[in-house]
């Protein structure tokens, strides 16, 4: 309720900027929901929030850029986005609908390519009928991809993108 009664103080004189520290520190899972939402709300009305956090799903979920620190010292910046892809460990996940494309799928893309959708170290799970396939997720890469297995008749049920997220690029790029 305090951090609740906070914010609400700070909107009575309608300001254009607010800085926000931690502010969902030690809330339960329903009040940061509707924190963040109010944030958002905020934002898409025109105001600049800076927000300190340690949460970064909280980061992820909130802001349009980021500042990373480590011990006081700017390390990255960018959008979610750009700051996952800074860091390898992306992937695309495919699922096949029998055994029999899966394998067809591994090998093909095993096999050298070109530059685009080279692929020797994807990772099949035979049980779930994926293929985990390491990528920096550009579109590009995924098309060219997903156009070998196209050209080898190749149909994928399924295709999932899965980034680092951003508790991984902090660990990445800090040093302790």
């Amino acid at each position: 309720m305090q951090r609740k009664l906070d914010l609400a103080m700070t909107l009575v004189s309608n300001p254009r900027i607010i800085f926000l520290d931690e502010p969902t520190a030690g809330l339960d899972p329903r009040s940061r929901r509707t924190m963040w939402r109010v944030v958002k709300d905020l934002t898409r009305s025109g105001v600049t929030i800076f927000l300190t956090t340690q949460y970064l799903e909280e980061a992820d979920q909130l802001a349009d850029q980021i500042a990373l620190l480590d011990h006081g010292t700017l390390i990255a910046q960018g959008t979610p986005e750009e700051l996952k892809r800074m860091i390898p460990g992306g992937h695309i996940r495919l699922r096949f609908t029998d055994a029999g494309t899966l394998g067809k799928a591994r090998a093909v893309l095993a096999r050298p390519a070109g530059t685009a959708g080279q692929v020797g170290t994807a990772q099949a799970d035979e049980e779930a009928l994926t293929l985990e396939v390491p990528t920096g997720g550009s579109v590009p890469e995924l098309r060219g991809i997903l156009a070998r297995l196209e050209d080898h008749g190749l149909d994928v049920a399924e295709l999932t993108v899965h980034t680092p997220d951003l508790d991984d690029v902090f660990l990445a790029l800090t040093s302790n």
